[in-house]
Protein backbone atom coordinates (compact mmCIF):
# COMPACT_ATOMS: atom_id res chain seq x y z
CA UNK A 1 0.00 0.00 0.00
CA UNK A 2 0.94 3.37 -0.86
CA UNK A 3 1.85 6.19 1.59
CA UNK A 4 1.09 9.78 1.54
CA UNK A 5 4.32 11.20 3.26
CA UNK A 6 3.02 14.83 3.03
CA UNK A 7 3.64 16.88 6.31
CA UNK A 8 0.18 18.93 7.40
CA UNK A 9 2.20 20.66 10.18
CA UNK A 10 5.36 20.23 12.29
CA UNK A 11 5.73 22.64 14.76
CA UNK A 12 8.33 21.00 16.98
CA UNK A 13 10.45 19.92 13.88
CA UNK A 14 11.90 21.58 10.83
CA UNK A 15 11.36 20.54 7.37
CA UNK A 16 15.38 19.45 6.83
CA UNK A 17 14.86 17.59 9.96
CA UNK A 18 12.07 15.81 9.39
CA UNK A 19 13.08 14.69 5.55
CA UNK A 20 16.07 13.27 7.58
CA UNK A 21 13.79 11.41 10.25
CA UNK A 22 11.75 10.26 7.04
CA UNK A 23 14.77 8.45 5.62
CA UNK A 24 16.41 7.22 8.60
CA UNK A 25 12.93 5.34 9.09
CA UNK A 26 12.54 4.48 5.98
CA UNK A 27 16.31 2.80 6.07
CA UNK A 28 15.47 0.87 8.86
CA UNK A 29 12.46 -0.85 7.36
CA UNK A 30 14.73 -1.80 4.57
CA UNK A 31 16.75 -3.64 6.72
CA UNK A 32 13.85 -5.19 8.76
CA UNK A 33 14.60 -3.64 11.61
CA UNK A 34 11.12 -2.41 12.31
CA UNK A 35 11.55 -1.82 16.27
CA UNK A 36 14.01 1.29 15.23
CA UNK A 37 11.97 2.23 12.43
CA UNK A 38 8.94 2.63 14.73
CA UNK A 39 10.92 4.71 17.52
CA UNK A 40 11.67 7.28 14.89
CA UNK A 41 8.23 7.44 13.69
CA UNK A 42 7.24 7.60 17.49
CA UNK A 43 9.55 10.64 17.55
CA UNK A 44 8.56 12.15 14.71
CA UNK A 45 5.09 12.29 16.17
CA UNK A 46 5.67 13.76 19.25
CA UNK A 47 7.15 16.70 17.39
CA UNK A 48 4.80 16.16 14.09
CA UNK A 49 1.21 15.60 15.32
CA UNK A 50 -0.12 15.85 11.84
CA UNK A 51 2.68 13.96 9.92
CA UNK A 52 0.91 11.05 7.33
CA UNK A 53 3.72 9.23 7.03
CA UNK A 54 4.49 8.55 10.66
CA UNK A 55 1.19 8.27 11.65
CA UNK A 56 0.62 5.73 8.67
CA UNK A 57 3.67 3.51 9.48
CA UNK A 58 2.82 3.70 12.91
CA UNK A 59 -0.80 2.28 12.18
CA UNK A 60 1.19 -0.60 9.63
CA UNK A 61 3.06 -1.09 12.68
CA UNK A 62 -0.05 -1.78 15.21
CA UNK A 63 -1.59 -3.92 12.59
CA UNK A 64 1.86 -6.17 12.25
CA UNK A 65 1.83 -6.53 15.92
CA UNK A 66 -1.87 -7.49 16.09
CA UNK A 67 -3.12 -4.81 18.22
CA UNK A 68 -5.95 -3.46 15.37
CA UNK A 69 -7.02 -1.24 17.75
CA UNK A 70 -4.34 1.31 18.52
CA UNK A 71 -3.69 0.53 14.17
CA UNK A 72 -7.16 1.95 13.37
CA UNK A 73 -6.62 5.25 15.86
CA UNK A 74 -3.60 6.01 13.97
CA UNK A 75 -5.90 5.65 10.79
CA UNK A 76 -8.63 7.63 11.79
CA UNK A 77 -6.50 10.27 12.40
CA UNK A 78 -5.18 10.05 8.74
CA UNK A 79 -8.49 9.88 7.15
CA UNK A 80 -9.55 13.32 9.92
CA UNK A 81 -6.39 14.99 7.63
CA UNK A 82 -6.14 13.29 3.99
CA UNK A 83 -9.68 12.48 3.21
CA UNK A 84 -9.49 12.77 0.11
CA UNK A 85 -6.73 9.94 -0.32
CA UNK A 86 -8.47 6.58 -1.11
CA UNK A 87 -5.47 4.19 0.77
CA UNK A 88 -6.85 6.27 4.21
CA UNK A 89 -10.39 5.00 4.11
CA UNK A 90 -9.07 1.60 2.46
CA UNK A 91 -6.85 1.17 5.44
CA UNK A 92 -9.10 2.22 8.27
CA UNK A 93 -11.75 -0.04 6.33
CA UNK A 94 -9.26 -2.99 6.58
CA UNK A 95 -8.93 -2.31 10.34
CA UNK A 96 -12.43 -1.90 10.75
CA UNK A 97 -13.27 -5.56 9.23
CA UNK A 98 -10.58 -7.00 11.06
CA UNK A 99 -12.69 -5.45 14.34
CA UNK A 100 -15.80 -6.66 13.30
CA UNK A 101 -17.04 -3.12 13.10
CA UNK A 102 -18.71 -4.08 9.86
CA UNK A 103 -21.16 -0.89 9.26
CA UNK A 104 -18.16 1.34 9.59
CA UNK A 105 -15.59 -1.17 7.32
CA UNK A 106 -18.49 -0.82 4.80
CA UNK A 107 -18.36 3.26 4.64
CA UNK A 108 -14.65 2.90 4.35
CA UNK A 109 -14.62 0.85 1.51
CA UNK A 110 -17.10 2.74 -0.46
CA UNK A 111 -15.68 5.90 0.52
CA UNK A 112 -12.28 4.19 -0.85
CA UNK A 113 -13.82 3.60 -4.13
CA UNK A 114 -15.96 6.99 -4.24
CA UNK A 115 -12.36 8.10 -4.89
CA UNK A 116 -10.89 5.72 -6.68
CA UNK A 117 -13.18 3.52 -8.59
CA UNK A 118 -11.17 1.36 -9.85
CA UNK A 119 -9.43 0.17 -6.53
CA UNK A 120 -10.09 -3.24 -7.00
CA UNK A 121 -8.95 -4.62 -3.07
CA UNK A 122 -11.59 -2.01 -1.85
CA UNK A 123 -14.14 -3.56 -4.05
CA UNK A 124 -12.70 -6.74 -2.79
CA UNK A 125 -12.95 -5.60 1.01
CA UNK A 126 -16.01 -4.54 0.48
CA UNK A 127 -17.60 -7.90 -1.39
CA UNK A 128 -15.88 -9.77 2.05
CA UNK A 129 -18.11 -7.32 4.44
CA UNK A 130 -21.23 -7.81 2.56
CA UNK A 131 -20.63 -11.49 2.79
CA UNK A 132 -20.31 -11.30 6.71
CA UNK A 133 -23.65 -9.36 6.24
CA UNK A 134 -25.70 -11.83 4.82
CA UNK A 135 -25.88 -9.26 1.99
CA UNK A 136 -25.05 -12.01 -0.87
CA UNK A 137 -26.26 -10.63 -3.96
CA UNK A 138 -24.59 -6.90 -3.33
CA UNK A 139 -21.12 -9.09 -2.62
CA UNK A 140 -21.83 -10.59 -6.00
CA UNK A 141 -21.31 -7.78 -7.74
CA UNK A 142 -18.79 -6.42 -5.68
CA UNK A 143 -16.37 -9.87 -6.21
CA UNK A 144 -17.44 -9.49 -9.92
CA UNK A 145 -15.82 -5.68 -10.23
CA UNK A 146 -13.12 -6.86 -8.22
CA UNK A 147 -12.74 -9.75 -10.99
CA UNK A 148 -12.82 -6.89 -13.78
CA UNK A 149 -10.39 -5.18 -12.21
CA UNK A 150 -8.05 -7.74 -11.58
CA UNK A 151 -8.84 -10.54 -13.66
CA UNK A 152 -5.73 -12.66 -13.42
CA UNK A 153 -5.75 -12.52 -9.53
CA UNK A 154 -7.92 -16.31 -8.15
CA UNK A 155 -9.09 -14.53 -4.63
CA UNK A 156 -11.76 -12.42 -6.31
CA UNK A 157 -12.63 -15.35 -8.71
CA UNK A 158 -13.02 -17.77 -5.73
CA UNK A 159 -15.06 -15.66 -3.38
CA UNK A 160 -17.45 -14.84 -6.14
CA UNK A 161 -18.20 -18.28 -6.80
CA UNK A 162 -18.36 -19.36 -2.94
CA UNK A 163 -21.11 -16.79 -3.42
CA UNK A 164 -22.62 -18.23 -6.14
CA UNK A 165 -22.78 -21.30 -4.27
CA UNK A 166 -24.59 -20.13 -1.00
CA UNK A 167 -27.10 -18.37 -3.25
CA UNK A 168 -27.90 -21.56 -5.24
CA UNK A 169 -26.22 -20.70 -8.06
CA UNK A 170 -24.72 -23.83 -9.36
CA UNK A 171 -24.15 -22.68 -13.18
CA UNK A 172 -22.51 -19.39 -12.44
CA UNK A 173 -20.15 -20.99 -9.68
CA UNK A 174 -18.99 -23.82 -12.79
CA UNK A 175 -18.79 -20.97 -15.10
CA UNK A 176 -16.55 -19.13 -12.57
CA UNK A 177 -14.48 -22.58 -11.90
CA UNK A 178 -14.03 -22.93 -15.56
CA UNK A 179 -12.35 -19.79 -15.69
CA UNK A 180 -10.24 -20.40 -13.23
CA UNK A 181 -8.87 -23.43 -14.47
CA UNK A 182 -7.03 -21.27 -17.37
CA UNK A 183 -4.83 -19.86 -15.32
CA UNK A 184 -5.50 -21.04 -11.46
CA UNK A 185 -6.43 -24.44 -11.88
CA UNK A 186 -5.00 -25.85 -8.11
CA UNK A 187 -7.79 -22.87 -7.01
CA UNK A 188 -10.58 -24.28 -9.53
CA UNK A 189 -9.15 -27.73 -8.39
CA UNK A 190 -9.83 -26.69 -4.52
CA UNK A 191 -13.41 -24.71 -5.39
CA UNK A 192 -14.38 -28.43 -7.02
CA UNK A 193 -13.66 -30.04 -3.67
CA UNK A 194 -15.08 -27.93 -1.26
CA UNK A 195 -18.27 -27.53 -3.49
CA UNK A 196 -18.87 -30.81 -5.12
CA UNK A 197 -19.21 -29.27 -8.45
CA UNK A 198 -17.61 -30.47 -11.46
CA UNK A 199 -17.16 -28.19 -14.32
CA UNK A 200 -17.94 -30.93 -16.98
CA UNK A 201 -21.18 -30.21 -15.02
CA UNK A 202 -22.18 -27.04 -16.28
CA UNK A 203 -25.73 -26.80 -18.21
Amino acid sequence: MSFNTTTLAAPGIGHRALFVQHWRAKIFLFLGMRASAKMVFQDVLQRAPKDLLALNSLGFSAMHEGNFVLALTYFEQVVELSSETSNAHFNQAFVCEELGRLDDAERGFRAAIAIEEKMDRAWYGLGLVLVRQGRLEEAVVAFKRNTQLQPMSPFGWYQLARVHVDLKQADEALVVIRNLKGFEPKVAAQLERETGLKVGNLS
